[in-house]
């Protein structure tokens, strides 16, 4: 994105890592994890591919999810629909209900590349080769797409993603629907064991999708569906991931409320509105609830204006800011984010803070400016010694 004459296009790096006892698993069978092309893994979660296979000591991955928030239910069983008023379901890496497949590390992939399918453990092709059987080809099973490029190439240079290329044949069809069908089913199974866990206890679920935004003005959305998401010029992937959140009463939390499209560069094919618009769309298609979040940290007012436009036109049920630490509070910043908690609070309604308080709240303009002059002297009196 642009802010000014400068472009922010870095994706936010999170890295959660699997257990170590998990990671001990992995070194016995290195295909519990996902697997690109060209064999390697990516251990940030674990494929679902084997969801319902006992890899893991003797229990399934969604056995393991569920004991743990089973275990997280009856720790906190106290705090439960008052303190903690929202579970948020992790369904993938990050969190997000996605696949890997636009890794940064050790510079596997960089924007605005289309990522890679994840689907060449043993258990996908084992699941892929079955769906192919099924389908009467089952010549379609043995490997995911040869023409589908690599990690940062364009979608153009390939023959999967081009204007017209194979993601519009049936084959591509076939292979799309498998893909993406993996990872709907993979929500559904974590989910239902979430709402059973959870059920009564008061708290809401959501769950995280993935705000890919970049090649989104192509017609194949390539970057959208290496991670699982058959989104394309003619057909909607967010319909199915909104109806399957709504069956398990989960509220669908979206990122990029904050990004324009004219602060993307062009190169990119990127339309993180367009995006939030149909997802919006989809969620109101499917009566589900709809949050959001921010994909990048920003402090601007653009941001923040953008964020409480999309929330009033969106109807958003909540918002989280990311990220709170010291930028945060540093006075300008602190005063545009009060600013916009406010505007926020106030549905909307743009408001400016006073330049005074009565109340004494130190989130007053002047309580900032004041604290900035006695900074200045103290720093210039340092610089002196």
């Amino acid at each position: 994105m642009r802010i000014g004459d400068k472009w922010l296009t870095e994706i936010v790096v999170c890295s959660i890592p699997l257990p170590p006892w998990v990671l001990e698993e992995l070194n016995a069978d290195p295909d519990i994890v996902y697997t690109d092309r060209s064999g390697r893994r990516n251990p940030e979660y674990i494929s679902l591919g084997c969801d319902t296979l006992p890899v893991l000591k003797g229990r399934t991955p969604v056995q393991v999810y569920s004991d743990y928030m089973r275990s997280f239910r009856d720790r906190f069983a106290g705090y439960l629909g008052t303190v903690i008023a929202e579970v948020q379901v992790g369904l993938g890496p990050c969190g997000e209900l996605r696949y890997p497949s636009y890794p940064e590390a050790n510079g596997t992939w960089s924007f605005p590349g289309i990522g890679e399918f994840q689907c060449y453990d043993k258990y996908m092709r084992a699941s892929l080769q079955a769906a192919a059987v099924a389908a009467g080809h089952e010549n379609w099973g043995t490997s995911g797409p040869h023409d589908a490029g690599e990690y940062k190439q364009f979608p153009e240079e390939t023959g999967f993603f081009r204007r017209d290329g194979t993601w519009s044949t049936e084959y591509g069809h076939f292979f799309l629907k498998w893909y993406s069908g993996m990872l709907l089913e993979h929500g559904d199974r974590v989910l239902a064991a979430a709402e059973a866990i959870f059920g009564g206890t008061g708290v809401t679920l959501s769950a995280k999708v993935a705000g890919i935004h970049w090649h989104y003005r192509t017609r194949s959305h390539a970057a959208e569906l290496t991670a699982g998401y058959y989104n394309t010029r003619h057909h909607d992937g967010y319909e199915p991931i909104a109806q399957m959140l709504a069956r398990h009463g989960t509220v669908l939390n979206f990122t990029c409320m904050e990004m324009k499209d004219e602060q993307q560069p062009g190169h990119a094919g990127c339309s993180p509105e367009l995006l939030v618009q149909q997802v919006r769309a989809a969620a109101r298609a499917a009566r589900v609830e709809l949050a959001g979040e921010n994909a990048l940290e920003r402090y601007d007012e653009q941001a923040f204006a953008q964020v409480a436009a999309t929330a009033e036109a969106a109807g958003l049920s909540a918002f989280t800011y990311l990220r709170m630490n010291r930028n945060l509070f540093d006075g300008d910043n602190w005063r545009r984010f009060v600013a916009f908690v406010k505007t926020m609070a106030d549905g909307g309604a743009r408001t400016t803070l006073p330049r005074c308080d009565t109340g004494h709240s130190d989130l007053y303009v002047g309580f900032v400016d004041a604290a900035k002059e006695q900074r200045a002297p103290e720093s210039e009196a340092a610089a002196a010694l």
